[in-house]
């Protein structure tokens, strides 16, 4: 799963610039005013951002992203472009379009799309970090997540166990509270649904009757007429014994005129093909006469009969007036209408039954929660020191992260004894007083009020300096600083939630060491995901798979910017300038090439 190129027409300071990427470390680097933070706004409207008309070029009419990206056919992002319409068998096609005027336009496979689809397809490509979007930490539930993939297997067992129990848990729960309405109102839907199967069953319609009856209704109804004019035909074709020998009729025409051509016929091919199609209209003819004779002795006036059909329409229309247009519906609603009933026509056993399953699921529901928040209160103390750890080495030793998990505990009336948490297991089956959530007991007596994902609310916290207290991370760290968490993080956890991320001013306030030790964490990341990183220091830059720079020139009028990737002399020209200023010092030149030679070492754990 790979971003494998993006292109930028008329966005700010680029006229139009194309950027191939590989799998890997990709790092975009550039003088300032350069256009670099334009590449990640492309990025960032192709992944569904809000469009800013300032951001189109001056001159342009519009601004136009448009990316390519590799995923198998069964990737989340896959299924939902194909769910938009669009085509998913060959990779993703996605495109922004941001008019000058500010409307915005986007694409997917091929598909025009709301934007709220680019958003919901790039969450599950691209993750960006940078100084004013961090929405994976901003969302309560990514921290969770992140700490989930941290655990691996083992917690994702956990949690797929706990989640199927919980399930079964809910389904319970609502088929008890519909069994345990009110007696008068269950009794009412009881009576009023046996009362209309009780009129349907009197009838007994089958499908498709009123089309039937209206027809031979029609029959009957001008049974003489039909008949009549049934051996009117019939004469006319001569099948009659009353036809007078003076009066003409059809059969006997097609005779005469077969008579006339047989002696001549065999003289000629196509005469005689004109008499062979004389001979098969005669032989339809007469087959003809025979069916009206038959179709005409068929037809009876049958009085008694036409009542009965009378009778039997009215008792199905009115029927249809009430239950159904047609008796297709008729027959589903009454089959609806019986499993409807079946379910609320219980016995007291029956219900008493649910009710003690209902406690047992609830039981197991806090059981699994518990041993799912124990396995993450395991996985968040290791995150929480190797996440430290990593900070140490990008330029902020002082800080420590730690990961929160607490379970949403309530107390019990009497203080919270498990005779008490049983009982409210049992009544837990439906809502509790004045609408309060459902409860479940824990395996040490108390009670928790359970969520599809467990029983755990998880919070990345941040203590910036020693004695510090910890906060919610978006809280307690700058936008640099959000990054580099972020970046520790992602190589902590796994780096596995997406296929590739995207670093934006990450290294804001880093140089020596420090920014040594970035770009070898920004490698180790990339050895598990696409990384694409926007970068000022040439020591990350040194890290790169692919470098990329933005280069902007003019032509005394008109300034713009395009995208290059630079291998060999350029490359180190490039980090010579990003190291000291200027890309023709000899000095930076050696420093670029010593940092290229330790490249594979300070990339290594």
């Amino acid at each position: 799963m790979t971003l494998r190129r993006i292109r930028i027409q008329g966005l700010g300071v680029i006229d139009d610039a194309e950027l191939e990427l590989t799998e890997g470390l990709n790092v975009i680097t550039g003088e300032t005013g350069a256009g670099k933070t334009m590449v990640v706004s492309g990025l960032g409207l192709l992944l569904g951002a809000r469009a800013d008309a300032g951001l189109v070029r001056d001159g342009a009419a519009q601004a136009v992203v448009e990316g390519e990206v590799d995923v198998p056919a069964d990737h989340p992002a896959a299924r939902r472009v194909e769910e938009a319409g669009g085509d998913a068998e060959d990779g993703l096609l996605l495109v922004r379009t941001v008019q000058a005027g500010g409307r915005s336009r986007a694409h997917v496979g091929g598909r025009s799309a709301p934007v709220g689809v680019l958003t919901e397809v790039g969450e599950h490509l691209v993750a960006v970090h940078g100084q004013a979007d961090q929405w994976r930490l901003r969302d309560a539930d990514q921290h969770r997540l992140l700490l989930d993939d941290a655990g691996g297997e083992e917690v994702a067992a956990a949690r797929a166990a706990y989640r199927s129990r919980y399930d079964e848990w809910q389904a319970a729960r609502a088929r008890l509270a519909e069994l345990s309405r009110t007696s008068v109102e269950r009794e009412l839907r009881i009576a009023m649904l046996r009362a209309a199967l009780a009129e349907i069953e009197a009838v007994g319609p089958t499908e498709g009757e009123e089309v039937a009856l209206r027809a031979e209704s029609e029959r009957l109804t001008h049974a003489e007429e039909l008949r009549n004019a049934a051996l009117v035909a019939h004469e006319a074709l001569g099948g009659a014994d009353e036809v007078g020998e003076d009066q003409p009729f059809v059969t006997g025409m097609l005779s005469a005129a077969s008579t006339a051509l047989a002696p001549v016929a065999a003289h000629d091919e196509e005469l005689a093909g004109l008499r062979t199609r004389l001979d098969e209209i005669s032989y339809l003819s007469s087959d003809l006469a025979a069916d009206l004779a038959s179709y005409a002795g068929g037809i009876e006036v049958d009085e008694q009969r036409l009542d009965e059909v009378h009778r039997r329409r009215a008792a199905l229309s009115a029927l249809l007036r009430r239950y159904g247009p047609g008796t297709t519906e008729l027959l589903a609603f009454a089959r609806t209408t019986a499993q409807e009933l079946a379910g609320l026509d219980v016995s007291d056993e029956d219900r008493t039954a649910l009710g003690r399953r209902t406690a047992e699921l609830a039981a197991d529901v806090g059981r699994l929660g518990a041993e799912l928040g124990a396995l993450r209160l395991r996985t968040a103390e290791r995150v929480g020191r190797e996440v430290t750890a990593e900070l140490r080495h990008l330029a902020m030793g002082s800080a420590t992260v730690s990961v929160h998990v607490g379970q949403r505990v309530v107390d019990t009336a009497d203080g919270g004894s498990a005779a008490a948490a049983g009982a409210a297991a049992g009544a837990a089956a439906g809502e509790g007083e004045g609408g309060a959530p459902a409860q479940v007991p824990l395996p040490d007596g108390r009670m928790a009020r359970p969520r599809a994902h467990g029983l755990d609310d998880v919070e990345i916290r941040l203590a910036a300096n020693p004695g510090a207290p910890a906060r919610s991370v978006t809280r307690a760290a700058s936008g640099g600083e959000l990054s580099r968490v972020m970046l520790a993080l992602e190589v902590v956890c796994g780096g596995g939630g997406v296929p590739t991320y995207v670093f934006d001013e990450v290294d804001a306030g880093v140089g020596g060491r420090a920014a040594l030790d970035l770009g070898a964490r920004l490698s180790r990341l990339a050895r598990s995901s696409q990384v694409i990183v926007v970068t000022h220091l040439g020591q990350v830059a040194a890290h790169a798979d692919r470098h990329l720079v933005v280069r902007k020139s003019t032509d005394g009028q008109v300034t713009r910017s395009g995208v290059t990737v630079v291998v060999g002399e350029a490359r180190e020209a490039e980090l010579a300038r990003m190291l000291g200023g200027v890309d023709d010092s000899q000095a930076a030149l050696e420093h670029a090439r010593e940092l290229l030679a330790r490249r594979a070492t300070m990339a290594g754990p």
